[in-house]
């Protein structure tokens, strides 16, 4: 899911009886002693870029989540040197700053997080500003279609459409779990596509462009739905998230 999800590497869903009996030990973990628990988190942690399968992503930590990247190592950037551009075919290109992002109006949405391996977080605080906004602000040309998103790991891309990238539940998103967005989720800035599944949620989002058609991207030319609405799409009828 996203850097998050699992049983990706190949571009292949998991088998339901393999991704049940994973989910079972997740479960176990999650309900065990603190120390247990924190036992777990490290193993996984340091057996994750290891594992060729992904199948260490299906069982999420404490909170939720787990440190995943498809790129061998992401640098960490903070407040001071992050940096967001946004181009291609827009009138004002800019490039901002976190300072710039955070004096933005901010929305807070409170959604479930699908991911398309089957685990669900349900409930998870996300805090930024509305894609939306950044786009009307650079304002988009008459020939646009399509976003094209990159990031600073150097090897995640995502897209959306025009339409879709300006739905209210779109964030360029600041804050996770009433938090600042931690390295590991992904900060200090990713995408937070709320109705779709989350690796359409790009972690470490650098780069914002303007496009006149939808370039797939890391997931989609590995198989998966480049229109990932949760519940719609990869063959799955999960509940929707939004």
């Amino acid at each position: 899911m996203n850097s998050e999800r699992s049983g990706e590497q190949d571009g292949t869903p998991v088998g339901r009886r393999v991704f049940l009996g994973t989910l079972g030990l997740g479960a176990l973990g999650l309900v065990a002693a603190p120390a247990l628990q924190r036992g777990l988190d490290g193993f996984l942690g340091a057996v994750a870029g290891k594992d060729p399968t992904g199948l260490t992503g299906l069982l999420p930590n404490g909170g939720g989540f787990r440190y995943y990247s498809v790129a061998a190592s992401v640098p960490s950037l903070n407040a001071t040197d992050y940096h967001l551009k946004i181009g291609g075919l827009v009138d004002r290109p800019r490039t901002y700053t976190m300072a710039d992002l955070r004096a933005l109006p901010q929305t807070r949405l409170v959604k479930d997080v699908q991911c398309v391996t089957g685990w669900r977080v349900p409930g998870t605080p996300f805090e930024g500003v509305r894609l939306s906004h950044l786009l009307d602000a650079a304002g988009v040309r008459s020939t646009a279609k399509a976003i094209h998103f990159t990031c600073f790991d150097g090897t995640y891309t995502e897209s959306l459409t025009l339409d879709q990238a300006r739905r209210p539940d779109v964030l360029v998103a600041l804050r996770m779990q009433d938090k600042d967005i931690s390295h590991d989720h992904g900060g200090p800035v990713r995408l937070y596509v709320a109705p779709m599944y989350f690796y359409k949620s790009a972690k470490w989002l650098s780069g914002i462009t303007v496009t006149d058609r939808v370039e797939p991207g890391y997931w989609e030319h590995l198989g998966y739905d480049v229109d990932a609405w949760v519940g719609r799409s990869n063959g799955r009828t999960d509940e929707p998230t939004s």
